[in-house]
């Protein structure tokens, strides 16, 4: 029998996906797990964006004030915003969907 509580610390503390995977539900934990590396990947670029003028100032040798740092992040806050809230969202949805599975217990396969 799989232990519930093991499903949730591998979803909510490791990867959203996995607990799914724990408890034989492949398909839906590799599509977790495929959404969040899509978001993860995504956030590295829009970090490398974000970061790469300011990078570039302080090779040139320009004074790096909060100013300018914060003129380099505001066309952006928006997309920042809109990936956390997916992954967030995702993350909760991983979590919320074991929940379903436990008190439906006929839905989680027994190997």
């Amino acid at each position: 029998m799989k232990r519930p509580i093991i499903a949730l610390l591998l979803s909510g503390l490791i990867l959203p996906g996995m607990g799914q995977l724990y408890l034989g539900r492949r398909n839906k934990g590799i599509a977790l797990i495929m959404a969040i590396n899509l978001l993860l990947l995504a956030s590295l670029f829009f970090v490398m964006k974000v970061a790469s003028p300011v990078i570039g100032a302080h090779l040139t040798g320009t004074p790096l004030t909060p100013a300018l740092i914060l003129q380099q992040l505001q066309p952006y806050s928006f997309w920042a915003k809109l990936l956390l809230a997916a992954f967030l969202g995702l993350w909760g949805f991983s979590l919320v969907d074991l929940f379903s599975a436990f008190k439906g217990e006929g839905n989680v396969p027994r190997n």
